[in-house]
């Protein structure tokens, strides 16, 4: 009922064992060595340039060209030892396209760091918004590319694999309708992400409207895009509503603005003085940039005015703190210097 086992068959040559384990240390040893060697060298050579973009380089590649060093030693090894032939014969085919692709990713990661790093030492704050859009947004589309290149040549070493491409090949018609129809979303993510890095509608850290909410731009990606509110909360809009649909950029050439501050006042208010209290109020103010400060009459009806004071500033966070503190102040100057000016309730509701 049961077969006998030869115990010959299964017997270990430990003389072969033994030569197979020390090729494989030895090659081991000089791929470390070697990748010592180079990588102290270049850490020295890094260390005299004055910018630290060399260095990032450096440490964001060390990992991957360390094994990458190892799996070349093995290889060598293998040429030289049966044992270690066979068994790595029957892993290359998965590893040496997992570790190329390891160090394309590094490599990307790394030049997009220093990219960063130089974009965000430049003295421009909207070319330094541009260049920081474009590295972000190209270095994940070669991100995606990498790891999809790097995913399909490991899984078409599996025998299953290879025949289902081939038999899905042969019907080159039916194979494009199911690849098209199943890539879609992805393709129009990717399409939509290069489109947002070349023609740059908007970019990290602008200021934008869109859909009902205000706020920064945190993060683009290649689907969505990432809104920090001043409430800290965080709104995810899809990459195509910035492409599809008309939205506000407030800070697209710079962040200068003017923003208005609207008194509603009875008709019988004195708009001379309110404008030069204004005005002298605006010219001491730290946060105002001396470009536009007006005071003008923008409607009359029959139991209000409308006096709009408009104001510039710097940055949109020194026009917010500006536009308070004139609302604020001249609120306080009406209620000291003419009261009457003031809607009460009671007007304000007739007048509405």
């Amino acid at each position: 009922m049961f077969r006998e086992l030869n115990p010959a068959r299964y017997s270990i040559d430990w003389t072969e064992a033994a030569h197979a384990a020390i090729y494989g240390a030895v090659a081991i040893a000089i791929a470390l060595i070697v990748h010592r060697i180079a990588f102290a060298i270049a850490d020295r050579l890094s260390a005299r340039t004055a910018t630290p973009v060399d260095g990032m380089v450096i440490d964001r590649i060390r990992t991957p060209v360390r094994w990458a060093l190892v799996a070349v030693g093995i290889a060598l090894a293998a040429k030289a030892d049966p044992w270690i032939g066979h068994v790595w014969y029957a892993l290359d085919n998965f590893l040496l396209p997992a570790l190329l692709g390891w160090i394309a990713y590094a490599v990307i990661k790394a030049f997009a760091l220093a990219l960063d790093h130089r974009a965000e030492a430049s003295v421009d704050l909207a070319a330094a918004r541009s260049h920081r859009t474009r590295i972000s947004i190209l270095s994940r589309t070669a991100t995606f590319v990498v790891l999809f290149v790097t995913v399909g040549l490991m899984l078409f070493q599996l025998p299953g694999v290879s025949q289902v491409g081939a038999t899905i090949l042969a019907s080159a018609g039916l194979a494009a309708l199911a690849v098209g129809a199943a890539a879609q979303p992805a393709l129009k993510s990717l399409i939509a992400g290069l489109q947002m890095a070349i023609t740059e509608p908007i970019r990290l850290g602008d200021m934008v409207v869109i859909d009902g909410h205000t706020g920064r731009v945190e993060e683009i990606r290649m689907s969505f895009v990432v809104v920090r509110m001043w409430d800290e909360r965080t709104a995810i809009v899809p990459t195509s509503r910035f492409l599809d649909n008309s939205f506000e950029n407030w800070t697209r050439a710079s962040e200068v603005l003017t923003g208005p501050v609207f008194l509603h006042l009875d008709p019988s208010a004195e708009i001379a003085p309110i404008r030069a209290e204004f005005e002298r109020f605006v010219a001491e103010h730290p946060r105002w940039d001396q470009r536009t400060a007006q005071a003008l009459l923008t409607e009359a009806r029959a139991g209000s005015v409308e006096l709009r004071l408009a104001v510039s500033a710097a940055t949109i966070g020194d026009l917010f703190e500006l536009r308070a503190a004139i609302r604020e102040h001249m609120l306080d100057w009406l209620r000291k210097e003419q009261p009457k000016a003031l809607l009460h309730a009671t007007v304000a509701a007739g007048a509405s």
